[in-house]
C-alpha cells in the first residue's frame, strides 16, 4: 500500500512531517509521498525519520521510502488547478529560486489580508499569525484557525465565509503559476507531473480534456484516478481518461491530519487502496 499525496504542518497539515513517517509505518504504507503546498519545508526532516527507524534494528515497523513532492496550487483561466510534483529534487538551485519567488509573493498576499482583517476590527497581525504556526507556509487555513482559536468565528469554514473566501472583504488573489509552469518546474527538479484530484474542478469531460492537452504537450505524466473522495465509478472514468490521453495512474489520499477530518493516511475515507505498481509504473516514465 502507498500514497502519493499527503500534508504535513509544513503547510496546513496537522501531523509534523517525523509524525507523517511514523504513522506511514504503523499502518504499513511502503512508500509515501510528501507533497506539502508550495513548500518543500519538510522533506527532509521525514527523510530523515525514516533514516532512523531503518537504522533501529528494534524499530516495531519497516520505514516507509519517502518521495520528496511538492502540490503546486496554480491558475487556469481564472479557476484553481493542482499540480502534484513527485520525486523531485528539492535541493535543485534553480528550482528552489524559483519556487522561493512565489513564497514571498504569498508572504506578500499574507500580510495584506492580515492588515484587511485588521482595518475591520479583528486583531491580528501577521507577526502573531507567524507565531502562532511557525515552520509553515502560511495559507488561508491557518487564518481561519487563528481567527477561530481567537473567538472571531464560531468555526473555520464561517471564517472562510465570512473574512477569507474569494467574495469576502478581506481576500487578497495570490499571484499564481500555471499548470504547465508547475509542469515544467517539475520536470526541471527531475519529478514526475501528476494532475491532482481532477473531478474536484468540476470541470466537465470536455474542458478537462483541454487542460490535459495542454499539460501533456509540456511533459504532465500522470492523473490521480485513485483519491479519497472518488467513487468506483469516478476511478473508472479517471483510468479511462487516463488510457485514451497517454497517461499514467496516480492516487493520493490527500491527507491532512485533523485538518480535514474523515480522510486517513493511505485508505481515504476507508476503503481506498493504492497498490506498489502504481508507483513502478510512474517513475518508469523518466
Amino acid at each position: 500500500m502507498i500514497d502519493l499525496h499527503t500534508h504535513s504542518n509544513k503547510s496546513d497539515g496537522s501531523f509534523t512531517p517525523a509524525e507523517l513517517v511514523d504513522v506511514a509505518a504503523r499502518k504499513g504504507i511502503t512508500y509515501i509521498a510528501l507533497t506539502d503546498h508550495d513548500t518543500i519545508e519538510g522533506i527532509d526532516e521525514a527523510k530523515k525519520r525514516a533514516e532512523e527507524i531503518s537504522s533501529d534494528p528494534n524499530a516495531p515497523y519497516p520505514a516507509p521510502v519517502v518521495i520528496p513532492g511538492i502540490e503546486f496550487s496554480t491558475d487556469w483561466n481564472g479557476r484553481d488547478v493542482h499540480v502534484v510534483g513527485l520525486d523531485i529534487d528539492h535541493t535543485n538551485k534553480e528550482f528552489v529560486s524559483k519556487l522561493d519567488f512565489f513564497i514571498e509573493s504569498r508572504e506578500g498576499r499574507n500580510r495584506k489580508m492580515a492588515e484587511n482583517l485588521r482595518e475591520i476590527g479583528i486583531g491580528i497581525s501577521y507577526e502573531a499569525l507567524k507565531r502562532s504556526f511557525p515552520e509553515s507556509v502560511l495559507t488561508r487555513a491557518h487564518f481561519a484557525k487563528y481567527l477561530y482559536e481567537y473567538g472571531y468565528v464560531r468555526s473555520t469554514h464561517e471564517a472562510f465565509e465570512r473574512y477569507l473566501g474569494p467574495d469576502s472583504p478581506c481576500y487578497v488573489p495570490r499571484e499564481k503559476i500555471t499548470p504547465v509552469q508547475a509542469v515544467e518546474m517539475t520536470l526541471m527538479a527531475g519529478g514526475i507531473p501528476v494532475l491532482a484530484h481532477p473531478l474536484i474542478y468540476k470541470f466537465g469531460d470536455e474542458k478537462l480534456r483541454t487542460l490535459i492537452a495542454e499539460m501533456k504537450e509540456y511533459g504532465l505524466v500522470g492523473i490521480e484516478a485513485m483519491y479519497s473522495t472518488h467513487s468506483s465509478e469516478d476511478e473508472e472514468y479517471i483510468r479511462r481518461l487516463a488510457d485514451e490521453c497517454g497517461l499514467k495512474i496516480s492516487g493520493g489520499s490527500d491527507f491532512h491530519g485533523a485538518n480535514k477530518p474523515g480522510i486517513d493516511l493511505g485508505v481515504g475515507c476507508g476503503d481506498m487502496e493504492i497498490p506498489e505498481q502504481v508507483w513502478f509504473d510512474l517513475s518508469a516514465e523518466r
